[in-house]
């Protein structure tokens, strides 16, 4: 009996999604999208990273366009700002970059001299408007939109600054894969304040705030998916099955998480209430899915392995 209850559980937790709920959508062969930020007006943005451009996809059509970014330019994340434009990582550039979505004009924020090859990362955007990012050459710091001017500090720890968020009252939050930590932003002082996992070296990759606050982080070197509540300043943990490694993290509008496991393969999808993963697989082997985001109904990731964007519909 007690074997028969196990295989169930296990059954529910590796339990397969509809086929029709997956969609792909190639990109320019050699792009190797890195990620993906779906836009108010429909379309998707995805960072050409092997291409230097900053492309953007029609899911009606298909049809796709890339935008070049500059000489040298390597991006590397993406999101779309309050102001409606696609804001950009730029490592090849050592730069914060914004492209208008109506002129498709291109402007560059590069950091301040003697910041070096920081190895951009990710960014968010604070209550106040204000862009903050990561770099994982040991770095984090902040943009003004409004001034232009760039503030860099140097990280607990050196290297490995890598996913950053920021929770519905606007309090950023990053991560470090090499640091093996959490870390709060005061936003006044831009002071860091790093919090410790339960889990060692864990590899901290990308975190992502739900709409109570909490923080849900993909540990790369544990294989496990987190999650820091603040307020309890408790943490919890989770493990996909299998032999897991977690990279990228996402959550939805109904608070549930969407992770990407390597190994496997796939895109899955965890439920905080019921404890279970519902499994996206690739249709096509080393998908590489490295970072995904979303709008109402989608969740959206680029196959950096494949030169595809992938979404889910739910």
């Amino acid at each position: 009996m007690r074997a028969l209850l196990a295989a169930v559980v296990l059954a529910l937790a590796l339990a397969p999604a509809a086929a029709q709920q997956v969609q792909y959508y190639p990109v320019p062969k050699g792009a190797q999208p890195h990620d993906v930020a779906p836009a108010p007006d429909g379309s998707v943005w995805y960072t050409a990273q092997a291409q230097g451009a900053l492309g953007r996809l029609d899911p009606q059509t298909g049809k796709t366009e890339q935008i070049p970014l500059g000489q040298g330019s390597a991006p590397h994340g993406v999101i779309v700002g309050p102001d409606g434009a696609a804001w950009v990582t730029d490592g090849g550039q050592n730069a914060i970059v914004r492209v208008d979505p109506a002129s498709k004009a291109v402007k560059v924020f590069p950091l301040p001299q003697g910041r070096r090859y920081a190895n951009l990362n990710t960014a968010a955007f604070d209550k106040a408007g204000i862009l903050w990012f990561t770099g994982q050459a040991g770095i984090y710091g902040r943009l003004d939109p409004k001034s232009g001017e760039v503030k860099v500090w140097d990280a607990p720890r050196g290297n490995g600054p890598y996913g950053i968020t920021a929770t519905p009252d606007g309090t950023v939050y990053f991560v470090s894969l090499a640091g093996s930590y959490l870390a709060r932003i005061d936003g006044a002082s831009g002071e860091a304040k790093v919090i410790e996992p339960p889990t060692a070296r864990q590899g901290a990759r990308r975190v992502w705030s739900d709409s109570k606050g909490r923080l849900w982080i993909s540990e790369w070197f544990a294989g496990k998916l987190s999650v820091y509540d603040p307020k309890a300043n408790s943490w919890q943990s989770f493990k996909p099955p299998g032999d897991p490694q977690v990279y990228s993290v996402y959550v939805d509008e109904t608070d549930k998480v969407w992770i990407t496991d390597f190994p496997a393969n796939a895109i899955l999808r965890f439920d905080p209430q019921t404890g279970t993963f519902q499994r996206f697989p690739s249709d096509r082997p080393g998908a590489n899915v490295r970072q995904m985001l979303g709008r109402k109904g989608e969740a959206w990731g680029a196959e950096s392995g494949t030169d595809r964007l992938v979404v889910v519909r739910y």
